[in-house]
């Protein structure tokens, strides 16, 4: 009688630490909304930014992509003692992405970088593995940065008398493409706010890209969308087309280092060249 009752005080006593073997969750951490964990894991840590760029891997090389993210490391708990291989954990991100109606972008032995278009936003993932059973989440949910410093016409005018060239940020194109999108008008009407208000004024509209792609896509790329915005002075604003004149620099003249994301969007950039 001693004796069960002393194991059934030691079972009693043994609950509470296997309970405080459960690692929790890093503070503020939580589980982005499209996807569960895997049974068993906790978040060793995580970051979430409002406007960021990430470089995912793709069939052609990688991809920079801009909008909301969210990263988060998760490990397994040390009570798990089945832990999961790679290629299940693998095969079950993959089942998740399909059931969503999402696309593989490229494959490794050990990573995964799937596209989800979900309720009108388009959703970037990549997924990284590790033999220790811990993985690693990249979530873009792309989309352009909400402008909060304003072009302005008076900046613009300053430092053309000054330095000869003024940097226009809050022009807008898709990855690759030299289409101006809608958010990029407020840059523009600025630009022709400056023209209008010196009408001798000319300028040359340069175009700028990171080192990204080959040398010769960047060049073609810079050149179209230094078009794409003269053309929009013209065609929406009325300056005259002779006051105007494109060139696409391409990757030669960064004004950060293209190691990072954050400098690779610096360099991505139109300039105005006083004539």
């Amino acid at each position: 009688m001693k004796k069960a009752l002393l194991l059934a005080l030691l079972a009693l006593a043994l609950v509470p630490c296997a309970a405080a073997a459960q690692q929790k969750d890093a503070g503020g951490c939580t589980d982005h909304p499209l996807f569960t964990r895997m049974p068993g894991y906790w978040i060793h840590h995580c970051s979430a930014k409002q406007f960021d760029a990430k470089t995912m891997p793709v069939a052609d090389g990688t991809a920079s992509i801009e909008g909301r993210t969210w990263e988060g490391t998760y490990y397994p708990q040390a009570t798990n003692k089945d832990k999961p291989s790679e290629i299940q954990i693998l095969r079950n991100f993959e089942n998740a992405v399909a059931k969503l109606g999402g696309t593989i972008l490229a494959t490794s032995k050990s990573r995964r970088t799937f596209k989800i278009a979900k309720d009108g936003q388009e959703f970037w993932v990549e997924l990284r593995t590790g033999f220790t059973g811990k993985y690693d989440l990249t979530i873009v949910e792309k989309a352009a940065m909400s402008q909060d410093v304003v072009a302005n016409a008076e900046v613009f005018s300053n430092d053309l008398t000054s330095t000869g060239h003024a940097a226009v940020y809050g022009i807008y194109f898709d990855t690759g493409k030299s289409d101006l999108k809608p958010e990029s008008a407020q840059a523009i009407g600025e630009i022709a706010k400056l023209l209008a208000a010196d009408a001798k004024l000319k300028v040359y509209v340069v175009g700028h890209t990171d080192n990204v792609g080959t040398l010769e896509s960047n060049m073609r790329l810079s050149q179209e969308r230094a078009e794409a915005v003269a053309q929009a002075l013209v065609k929406t604003h009325g300056i005259a087309a002779a006051r105007l004149k494109s060139f696409g620099a391409g990757p030669y003249s960064p004004v950060a280092s293209n190691d990072t994301d954050a400098g690779r969007a610096k360099n991505r950039r139109v300039e105005l060249v006083k004539q």
